[in-house]
């Protein structure tokens, strides 16, 4: 397991864009006119230029942000909590960086811990067999056929995370969607979504091998 300081989390570029910490409680806090400008404003030095989100599309109190948040794991781990629809990176001091996602369909959900294997910008896509047995449209997209190329419509978005655990690829990442609505909701078929904003933000925060808790949903039990 990587060993994380608050340095390695708190980046230089990132930390004066986090604002003051605030509760969990306060989730449906707006975040300010000047925030939604640094954070989720147009990126224009990516392969494929990110808009910048449409806070009248996404959800109250949309934003990563500081919380409060306590945690037995240890500082730069990444916990899912499936009934909030965050994702949290611990830090320091009882603080985490949260930020909003969107998941799995029920009874496609995935929960566990596993470890960030690999990462990569701007993936290609290929749908597992059992994605394409159910949704045989995606057939295109698959290994044989060279799998759906990078950009915008891609369904990895800008950033993959691929999870593993014991050694085994679960199939399941911590990816990027431009699809603005489904964040905060159960859209996908398991993965865990992120706008690409944050997810490229996450990306440069963490290495291979960080440790991921996905926590197991109480409304799906």
């Amino acid at each position: 397991m990587v060993q994380f300081t608050r340095r390695h989390i708190l980046t230089a570029s990132g930390a004066m864009l986090l604002g003051a910490c605030s509760s969990s409680s306060t989730q449906k806090q707006s975040l300010s006119p000047a925030l939604q400008q640094s954070n989720y404003g147009p990126i224009v030095d990516e392969p494929f230029p990110i808009p910048a989100v449409n806070f009248s599309t996404v959800k109250p109190g949309f934003g990563r942000r500081v919380v409060r948040y306590s945690s037995q794991e240890p500082v730069g781990t990444i916990i899912v909590d499936t009934d909030t629809y965050h994702l949290y990176l611990t830090m320091a001091r009882g603080q985490a960086l949260r930020y909003d996602v969107g998941l799995g369909r029920q009874g496609f959900s995935w929960s566990g811990n596993a470890i960030i294997e690999s990462k990569q910008e701007w993936p290609k896509w290929f749908p597992p067999k059992e994605m394409i047995a159910r949704q045989p449209e995606l057939r295109k997209y698959s290994e044989k056929n060279g799998g759906q190329p990078p950009g915008l419509s891609n369904a990895l978005g800008s950033r993959a995370l691929y999870l593993f655990e014991n050694g085994k690829d679960t199939l399941y990442r911590l990816h990027g969607t431009a699809q603005e609505s489904s964040i905060g909701n159960a859209v996908s078929s398991g993965c865990v979504r992120l706008l690409n904003h944050d997810i490229i933000d996450l990306y440069n925060r963490v290495p291979v091998g960080t440790k991921v808790v996905v926590k197991n949903s109480r409304r799906t039990a």
